[in-house]
């Protein structure tokens, strides 16, 4: 059997974004145990076991939360009525309204692909981004097939250019780096007959004005352009294309948040669609 373990190593090894989620502390009657482990995806599904139907619902939506700031969360589940923690950098608290009673702290660690650079061209511009871009813990790839770029530098000088680009353009590649002049990279653009859309993704003249000169000068303000609209836009990888975020709903009944998915609780009263935590809310809400 696949644990939970093999499983994460699985999704590492093919540069699949998720949440890995671990038990750190549990409180009876809950079902969960220290040491308990799942892992979340993207698209919100879970596998393992970190608690029931309510506490499992929890801990999908903080870590779709994780996966969007990259940020570790410790996340406490107290059962309603239990005087809370208190607050703490890292941490956070819900209240389970459900039956089962017992608290849980479900410790979240989102782990993200290592992020890849495209390199375009063979220039000492090009030469002092892979170089910075490495020691940045960029995963730096010449390959001319850009699909899961987080970035591509199009460093070529005139050589391959405008091939390089409509590759990483179609490739979905996010943030395009042209070093060139102004003038000569509107020019350029302008020939590629390009929508408002993909000129958005194309950053030229590449890198923040910084006033450099020297190769490695130019390099650091590219890659300070590039960390930027990774850590501030956040700018995700071009492979498998987006993944459509679920659709949070509030539990008209208890208040949780919960993400609707095809096994989620849901009924439909008078036209309007109502999504449950769990059965039993779905089972007093239609009895009311």
């Amino acid at each position: 059997m696949t644990t939970i373990a093999d499983r994460a190593r699985e999704l590492t090894g093919s540069r699949e974004p998720f949440v890995h989620a671990t038990v750190v502390r549990a409180q009876e009657p809950t079902s969960a145990q220290p040491g308990d482990a799942a892992v979340i995806l993207p698209d919100g599904s879970i596998e393992g076991f970190v608690g029931g139907v309510c506490a499992e619902s929890s801990v999908r939506t903080a870590a779709l939360e994780t996966l969007r700031d990259g940020n570790t969360l410790l996340l406490r589940v107290l059962p309603d009525g239990t005087a809370t923690f208190p607050d703490t950098p890292g941490a956070r608290v819900v209240v389970n309204p459900c039956h089962s009673g017992g608290a849980i702290e479900i410790f979240l660690r989102p782990m993200l692909p290592t992020p890849v650079l495209g390199m375009v061209g063979s220039t000492p511009i090009s030469a002092a981004v892979a170089t910075l871009a490495a020691f940045l813990d960029f995963e730096v790839s010449a390959s001319s097939d850009y699909a899961g770029a987080t970035a591509v530098v199009v460093a070529g000088l005139g050589k391959g250019e405008q091939d390089a680009i409509r590759a990483a353009l179609d490739a979905g590649v996010g943030f395009i780096a042209l070093v060139a002049s102004r003038k000569r990279g509107a020019v350029l653009l302008d020939e590629l007959k390009l929508t408002d859309a993909e000129r958005a993704r194309i950053h030229t003249p590449a890198g923040l004005d910084i006033g450099a000169r020297t190769p490695q000068e130019i390099a650091l303000s590219i890659m300070a352009e590039v960390v930027r609209a990774v850590r501030v836009d956040g700018l995700a990888p071009s492979s498998g294309g987006p993944v459509a975020r679920p659709h949070q709903a509030v539990d008209p009944v208890c208040g949780m948040t919960v993400l609707v998915g095809p096994e989620t609780p849901h009924a439909r009263v008078d036209g309007q669609d109502y999504w449950f935590c769990c059965p039993g809310c779905l089972a007093s809400f239609t009895a009311a």
